[in-house]
């Protein structure tokens, strides 16, 4: 880590993200992580992975009572009602493209080298193939919060998704830019998560709604 630090390599860029030029340069980069050809099945892997970390998290157990209090909190019975509901809504009827994702884009997983103006993607942990469109989604979540928070207003504005769209796009063309045995409380940010997404749930699934109908 010293050695990142001393040839300018910066790790820290949730503040940074949403800047211009960085967006840009994320998005190019993960078109072109988006491009590479990994050996084995193209099957997208989301609903079988949602399913492992689904059976996993029933049954665990926390040694620190006031954690146990919390997790017997969830429903479970709800969040598999969510899961489905999900699948069985979205998943076959925009024949979204099934490319190797990344899984996992937050800022901690970017590494910019501000002396040779590079950036690098790592933690490849959660890579598989899977819809292109998770991906991105997952990406801009990154940008309304952090493990303690997570504030909707600053989700990439319209005009924001745009221009990181734009790059995506076409990565080669000049665009003008406008200015694990973790220690981590994985309850809290499911919590906190997982309020949200009730929160944005019935206006998402309104706009989905529409597009559907309107076809």
């Amino acid at each position: 880590m010293d050695i990142w630090f001393k040839t300018g390599v910066n790790t820290d860029l949730f503040s940074d993200m949403r800047k211009p030029k960085l967006m840009a340069e994320i998005a190019k980069q993960l078109r072109r992580f988006h491009e590479v050809e990994i050996p084995g099945s193209r099957e997208p892997q989301l609903w079988n992975d949602i399913s492992k970390f689904f059976s996993r998290a029933l049954t665990l157990k926390f040694d620190d009572s006031e954690k146990q209090k919390k997790y017997e909190m969830v429903s479970f019975e709800e969040i598999n009602k969510e899961i489905n509901g999900l699948k069985v809504a979205m998943a076959d009827r925009f024949n979204a493209p099934v490319v190797y994702c990344h899984n996992d884009l937050l800022s901690g997983n970017l590494m910019l080298n501000e002396n040779e103006g590079k950036l690098y993607f790592i933690d490849f942990e959660y890579g598989s193939y899977s819809y292109r469109g998770f991906d991105l989604g997952n990406h801009f979540n990154e940008y309304a919060g952090s493990t303690t928070v997570i504030t909707i207003c600053i989700y990439p504005s319209q005009d924001e998704q745009f221009n990181f769209f734009r790059h995506y796009l076409k990565p080669d063309t000049p665009h003008e830019a406008k200015m694990s045995p973790i220690n981590f409380d994985y309850l809290s940010y499911f919590f906190l998560r997982y309020n949200e997404h009730k929160k944005q749930e019935e206006k998402c699934f309104s706009l989905a709604q529409s597009y559907f109908q309107s076809r």
